[in-house]
């Protein structure tokens, strides 16, 4: 981001905003990071981008609150929790997404085509390590 040092806010496109953003919290060394959408209203190479800054924090070591309605991003997860009228209803870690699906899809989640998937290769005794697609 270094090349836009001299940029104004306003000519910054909105993920280079969003990484902005992410470099002004990170600037603090906080132990935990709140991210609310932050992969809204971007296009597919600037979510990657979200996506790739928010798994290198992981390694890291950083704590990550990630707030989406894109249930794609859950494989950003080690613990998914979900939420109704502003409860906690089930809490599980990702990799018991598969023992979740029918909870998922009783809330009117929609299931990742890739989760679908896994589901019918274990339907038919096909285990599949979870670590192997994240």
């Amino acid at each position: 981001m270094e090349e836009f040092i001299q940029k104004e806010a306003y000519e910054l496109s909105l993920g280079q905003k969003q990484r902005v953003t992410i470099a002004g919290i990170l600037s603090i060394k906080p132990k935990y990071i709140i991210m609310d959408e932050p992969t809204a209203m971007l296009d597919p190479e600037g979510k990657e981008d979200i996506k790739k800054i928010v798994k290198k924090l992981k390694e890291e070591g950083y704590t990550i609150i990630y707030i989406t309605n894109v249930i794609d991003e859950i494989f950003l997860s080690d613990k998914v929790i979900v939420l109704e009228k502003g409860k906690s209803v089930k809490e599980f870690k990702i990799q018991e997404i598969l023992e979740n699906i029918e909870f998922l899809k009783e809330k009117g989640i929609k299931i990742p085509k890739a989760i679908e998937m896994m589901q019918k290769l274990k339907d038919k005794g096909i285990e599949i390590n979870f670590e192997d697609l994240i």
